[in-house]
């Protein structure tokens, strides 16, 4: 929480950094791919009926109500009550889920 001018530009400069990141992903979203492996376990997770899951998934991840995250390697696009995992580097998506409610 932002309590006095140092935490309130420290707050500033982070959510500016965000932002960055965040147009990183959304910049190189011609780049995501997953594997064969990858496409049954976020059908299984997810129950989805599309057979096009990278798609599903880029539409999601450019959704407005995305929220998106980077923690390490990893992307986390958490978006209408699912977790989107994506490898920062190569763009994979490894896996999404349902998220916690």
């Amino acid at each position: 929480m932002c309590t006095d001018f140092h935490d309130l530009l420290e707050c500033t400069l982070n959510f500016e950094k965000g932002l960055v990141m965040k147009n990183e992903l959304l910049d190189n979203l011609n780049q995501l791919h997953t594997t064969e492996l990858g496409v049954v376990r976020m059908k299984r997770n997810l129950s989805l009926e599309t057979d096009d899951v990278v798609k599903w998934c880029k539409d999601k991840i450019s959704s407005a109500s995305a929220i998106i995250t980077r923690n390490g390697k990893n992307w986390y696009i958490d978006v209408d009550g699912c977790i989107i995992t994506v490898n920062a580097y190569s763009y994979t998506i490894i896996t999404a889920h349902k998220g916690k409610s």
